[in-house]
C-alpha cells in the first residue's frame, strides 16, 4: 500500500489517500481519510478527477436521469439525461463549448460513473456510499475547446475527458465537518467492458442498466464495501518506508495543537524554513522580524493564528500576516488598518503597501489603487536584493499586477515605468508580452501590438474562461482570432 498524506492549509484540515491492487484484482482501490481535530465544524470539499479517453463515440455513464449543468456562462441549471436541448450530452465531443455535467444521483442508488468507447470498453470508477457526487467535464468539440485539449496534452494525444466523484452534488458545495469527526471512503477504479449496442442505443435506462450489470460482474458493490471495511482497520497504522517528505505545516499544526492523528505522523524533522517564524510565535508569543529584506513568505490565515498574531507585538511583519488573516476571515476594514499601522514604521514597505492596493481595487478606488501598486513596485525594486526565486517570485508578481492596475487607471507612461524595471527574462514571458502588446495599444502604437502578436507567445498561467486574448486582439483588428490564442469557452457575445 502507498499512502500519501498532508496538512490542507486552506481548509485547515489533514487528510491521507491510500492506494494499493490486489494481487488478484483488475481494480486499483483507494481509501480516503480527511479528519477534523480542531473544536468547530470545518467545511469540506472533495472531488477525485479521472482523465478518460475521448473518441468520437465515446460516452459517459452514470446512473442518474437528470444533471445540473454549469457552463462559463456562469449558471447553474437542471437539465435532463442524456438528451438536453436536442443533443446527447453523454457523448463529450457533441457538445461545442466546455461544460460541467454533475448527475442527481438518487439515494439509494450505487456510485459509479463510466467511460466506454464504440465496441463498450473503457474505465469505470465507482465507491462507497459517502462519495455521492458524479460529474462529466468535457472541453467540446469547438475550436476553444481543442485548442485547451492541444495545449494541455503531449503531441499526438488523442483528446480526454474527465470523469469525478465527489463529496457533494456539485463543486459549488461544501459539506460539514464536525468538530473531532471523520469522512472517509472508498474509491475503486478499473476496466469495463459491456454489450457497445445497449451502451450506445437510444434507450438510456438499458445503456445504464447494462453498464451497471457489468460492474456487478466485475466488481460487486459488496466487495467495495468489504474492502473498504478492510482498509478501515489498518488506516491507523503507521507507515513504514518513507518515499518523500511533504510539507512541515502539519507538523507546525500538531505541535500548536497536540493532536493525535494515528496513521498519518507529522514529525518535527520536518519542519522548514517557512514554518521557523511561526513556531517562534507558537512559542515565544512573538512573530520576529526578518534579520534581512526577504518577501515576507507565507501567511497562516486560521482563528488560532490570527488570535496570536492579535496578541503580538505590533511589529510590521506582525500587521502584514495579521491583516491577510482578517482579510481572510472577511473583515477587511480591519485589515486595511493593521496594514496601514505597519506601513508607519516598516523598513520594508511593498508588502503593506501592496496589500492596501488589493484593498483599493476591491473598493473600485481605481487611482488609489493605481498609486500603491506604483509605490509598491517602486519599494520592491529599491530594495530587492538578488535573483533568487523568492525575489524573481515576486518581482513578476508585484509587476503584473501593477501593470494591470495601472493600465486600468489610465497611465501608460508609468506601466512603460514598470516595464522598463522588470529583468528582461521576465519581460520574455508570455504573460508580459500579452502586457506590453496592451501597453502599446495604450500609447497608440496598434502595429506594434499586433507585432507582438504576430511573433508569437504563450501565457502559461492562462486561466479558464479568462477572455483577455480576444479581449486584446479585437482591440487590434478585425480578423478571426488566430488558433493558437484560442481558448475560448463560451459563445461570444
Amino acid at each position: 500500500m502507498v499512502r500519501l498524506w498532508e496538512w490542507e492549509r486552506l481548509r485547515d484540515l489533514p487528510f491521507q489517500v491510500d492506494l494499493w491492487l490486489p494481487g488478484d484484482s483488475d481494480f486499483l482501490h483507494v481509501g480516503v481519510r480527511i479528519r477534523n481535530p480542531h473544536e468547530h465544524t470545518a467545511p469540506v470539499y472533495w472531488w477525485s478527477n479521472i482523465a478518460v479517453p475521448e473518441g468520437e463515440r465515446t460516452r459517459v455513464l452514470a446512473p442518474a436521469d437528470e444533471a445540473w449543468h454549469f457552463g462559463y456562462e456562469r449558471t447553474l441549471t437542471r437539465v435532463p439525461v442524456p438528451v438536453s436541448g436536442s443533443v446527447d450530452r453523454t457523448y463529450p465531443l457533441r457538445g461545442d463549448f466546455p461544460a460541467d455535467y454533475f448527475y442527481e444521483v438518487p439515494d439509494g442508488a450505487r456510485r459509479w460513473v463510466a467511460s466506454l468507447d464504440e465496441d463498450g470498453h473503457g474505465l469505470v470508477q465507482t465507491s462507497t456510499d459517502l462519495l455521492r457526487g458524479r460529474k462529466l467535464f468535457l472541453w467540446g468539440s469547438g475550436a476553444g475547446g481543442r485548442r485547451w485539449q492541444e495545449w494541455l496534452t503531449e503531441p499526438g494525444t488523442a483528446g480526454y475527458a474527465e470523469i469525478q466523484a465527489g463529496l457533494a452534488r456539485t463543486q459549488l458545495e461544501h459539506v460539514p465537518l464536525e468538530p473531532g469527526a471523520e469522512f472517509s471512503w472508498l474509491e475503486s477504479y478499473g476496466p469495463l467492458s459491456a454489450d457497445p449496442l445497449t451502451v450506445h442505443g437510444e434507450d438510456w435506462a438499458a445503456a445504464r442498466a447494462e453498464t451497471e450489470s457489468r460492474l456487478a460482474e466485475a466488481l460487486p458493490r459488496t466487495e467495495v464495501e468489504d474492502a473498504y471495511a478492510a482498509w478501515r482497520a489498518c488506516a491507523d497504522n503507521e507507515p513504514g518506508e518513507s518515499l518523500a517528505t511533504g510539507s512541515g505545516w502539519g507538523a507546525l499544526e500538531v505541535r500548536r495543537g497536540k493532536y493525535e492523528l494515528p496513521g498519518t505522523p507529522f514529525a518535527d524533522a520536518t519542519l522548514g524554513e517557512q514554518q521557523r517564524p511561526w513556531l517562534e510565535l507558537l512559542e515565544q508569543g512573538a512573530f520576529p522580524e526578518p534579520r534581512r529584506a526577504a518577501p515576507p513568505g507565507p501567511s497562516l490565515v486560521s482563528a488560532h493564528w490570527r488570535d496570536m498574531l492579535e496578541t503580538a507585538s505590533a511589529d510590521p511583519l506582525t500587521e502584514y500576516h495579521l491583516g491577510v488573516a482578517q482579510w481572510h476571515a472577511g473583515d477587511r476594514a480591519q485589515a486595511v488598518r493593521s496594514w496601514e499601522r505597519g506601513l508607519v514604521l516598516a523598513p520594508s514597505r511593498w508588502p503593506l503597501l501592496r496589500c492596501l492596493a488589493v484593498a483599493a481595487g476591491e473598493g473600485r478606488q481605481r487611482d488609489r489603487a493605481a498609486d500603491l501598486y506604483a509605490e509598491a513596485f517602486e519599494d520592491l525594486c529599491a530594495e530587492r536584493g538578488d535573483d533568487g526565486e523568492a525575489w524573481t517570485a515576486a518581482t513578476v508578481a508585484l509587476g503584473r499586477e501593477a501593470m494591470e492596475a495601472l493600465l486600468t487607471a489610465g497611465r501608460p507612461a508609468a506601466v512603460r515605468a514598470v516595464w522598463a524595471a522588470l529583468p528582461e527574462a521576465v519581460r520574455q514571458r508570455g504573460r508580459f508580452r500579452l502586457l506590453e502588446a496592451r501597453l502599446l495599444i495604450a500609447e497608440g502604437d496598434r502595429a506594434a501590438a499586433r507585432a507582438v502578436f504576430d511573433e508569437g507567445f504563450e501565457v502559461a498561467d492562462l486561466r479558464e474562461g479568462a477572455e483577455i486574448l480576444d479581449e486584446v486582439w479585437a482591440r487590434l483588428t478585425d480578423e478571426p482570432l488566430p488558433d493558437t490564442y484560442n481558448y475560448r469557452m463560451r459563445l461570444r457575445g
